[in-house]
C-alpha cells in the first residue's frame, strides 16, 4: 500500500481507556489501565497524517525498527504493513509500562495520542516485509521431529541400546519415559544436578531443540525389557516396591510424569538409588525413601523392576507444524495475515522475535492467559518450527473498509 492511500485504522476513543488489544502473537491483553469501556471507532488516515507519522517515526523508532519498518537487530520485530489498530494498542500498552520494556517505554512516553495514531498510520502505510530465502536453520526446523531424534541420538546408542533398549549392565534404558521427564533428567546432568561428569560432558552441546526431539524419539519407541542381567530376589522386591506406586505406579509403570522403572536396567536401578542416597542427584523426593533401604532391598527392588513389562508412555503426542499453524491462523488469519485490526499479522515476520515472545508468553513473563494455555504444551522444538512457518509466509496488506449501519 502507497503512502499516499487512506487508510482505516481502528482507535481508542473515550473518556477513560482501557487499554486491551492483542499482543504480538494474537492473544487478548489483560486491561492495564482502569476506565470505562472504550469503543473502537473507525478514523481515516490522510496522506498529511502519514507524513507526519514519518516524522514521528524518523525521531522515536527508526533507530531500532527501520524508517521502513524492517528491524535489523536481532529480537526486534518488523513493523512495516503492521495492522495499525493493533499497532496503536501496543504502543498504548507501553506508554503504561505494561511489557516491562524500558527502551520502548522511554521511546514512546511522551508521545501525544495524536502521534501514536500517525505514526501507526505511517507504518501500517508501508509494504509488508517479505520472507527471506530459508535459511539452514528454517530448513530443519521443517524436518519430521521423530526423524531429527532419531539423528540428535545416534551417539546414544551405543551405551543405551540402538532404540533405548540397554543391552549393558549399568545403562540405563531410554524408552517408556515421559518426554518432560526425559528433558528433566537430561537438563539435571546438564546443570549439575545430577553430579556425572561424563554424562554433563556429553549432554552440554545438546541444544534444547535437539533435546525435545531425542525425548520424543525414545517415547514413541516400543518399549522392552534390558537386555541385562538381573540378580536378586524379586518377590522380597516385590514388596518393598509397594510404597513407590503412588509415584512409579504399579509394577514400575508410571502414569504421569515420574518415571517408569519397568523392564529398567537393575544395576543402574541400584545405581540411581545409591546417588539419591548420598546426594549426588539432589532430588528431595527421593533422598529419605533413598535412605531408608540397604543394600540387599535396593538390590532386590531392581530385580523386581527389571523383570516387569514397560509400557508406551501416556502422553499427549505433539501437534505438528501445520496442525499448529491452524490454530494460530484463526486469530492472525490464513498464513499469518491477520484480517483483525486489532490482531497482529505475523506473516514474514523475523523467526527469532516470533521465538522469543511465544517464550515468554508460555512462561507467564508476558500476561496473557489465553496465550499461556496455547503454548503451555508447546516445546522449544515446536516454538522454532512454528516460527520459521511464519517467517516463511508471503506478508499481504489488508485495507479495512467500513461497513454501512444497517
Amino acid at each position: 500500500m502507497k503512502s499516499s492511500a487512506r487508510i482505516l485504522f481502528l482507535t481508542m476513543l473515550g473518556a477513560g481507556i482501557t487499554v486491551g488489544g492483542h499482543s504480538p502473537d494474537g492473544s487478548a491483553q489483560t486491561p492495564i489501565t482502569p476506565g470505562s469501556s472504550a469503543e473502537l471507532k473507525a478514523a481515516y488516515a490522510t496522506s498529511q497524517d502519514i507524513a507526519e507519522g514519518k516524522r514521528v517515526a524518523a525521531a522515536s523508532c527508526a533507530s531500532c525498527h527501520g524508517i521502513d519498518g524492517i528491524a535489523k537487530a536481532k529480537d526486534t520485530p518488523h513493523i512495516a504493513g503492521q495492522r495499525p489498530g493493533y499497532f496503536y494498542m501496543e504502543l498504548r500498552v507501553y506508554q503504561a509500562g505494561g511489557r516491562g520494556n524500558t527502551p520502548m517505554n522511554n521511546s514512546v512516553k511522551f508521545l501525544s495520542d495524536d502521534a501514536l495514531v500517525k505514526v501507526s498510520a505511517y507504518y501500517a502505510s508501508l509494504d509488508s516485509a517479505q520472507p527471506a530465502p530459508p535459511s539452514a536453520k528454517a530448513t530443519a526446523a521443517k524436518a519430521d521431529p521423530i526423524a531429527a531424534g532419531r539423528a540428535a541420538a545416534a551417539g546414544c546408542g551405543g551405551c543405551h541400546g540402538e532404540n533405548g533398549v540397554s543391552k549393558v549392565a549399568g545403562m540405563p534404558s531410554l524408552v517408556g519415559f515421559d518426554p518432560k521427564y526425559f528433558v528433566a533428567a537430561v537438563n539435571a546432568y546438564k546443570n549439575g544436578q545430577r553430579k556425572h561428569d561424563m554424562m554433563k560432558t556429553l549432554v552440554s552441546a545438546i541444544s534444547n531443540t535437539d533435546l525435545d526431539h531425542i525425548a520424543l524419539f525414545y517415547a514413541m519407541q516400543k518399549p522392552a525389557k534390558a537386555q541385562t542381567p538381573s540378580p536378586g530376589n524379586q518377590a522380597a522386591g516385590k514388596t518393598a516396591a509397594g510404597a513407590c506406586a503412588g509415584c512409579h505406579g504399579q509394577g514400575g509403570v508410571s502414569t504421569g510424569t515420574a518415571p517408569s522403572l519397568a523392564g529398567q536396567d537393575a544395576q543402574y536401578f541400584a545405581s540411581a538409588m545409591k546417588e539419591y542416597k548420598n546426594g549426588s542427584r539432589a532430588d528431595p523426593a527421593m533422598k529419605a525413601p533413598a535412605a531408608s533401604l540397604d543394600e540387599s532391598t535396593v538390590k532386590n527392588m531392581g530385580a523386581y523392576y527389571a523383570n516387569q513389562t514397560p509400557q508406551p508412555p501416556k502422553f499427549r503426542k505433539p501437534l505438528t507444524t501445520a496442525e499448529l499453524a491452524q490454530r494460530c491462523d484463526r486469530c492472525h488469519g490464513v498464513d499469518g495475515n491477520s484480517t483483525d485490526p486489532r490482531s497482529p499479522a505475523l506473516a514474514a515476520q523475523r523467526a527469532d522475535y516470533l521465538e522469543k515472545v511465544m517464550r515468554a508468553y508460555r512462561k507467564g513473563e508476558r500476561r496473557s492467559s489465553a496465550m499461556t494455555a496455547m503454548l503451555d504444551e508447546v516445546s522449544d522444538a515446536q516454538i522454532d518450527s512454528l516460527a520459521a512457518h511464519y517467517a516463511r509466509q508471503k506478508a499481504r496488506t489488508v485495507v479495512y473498509v467500513p461497513l454501512p449501519s444497517k
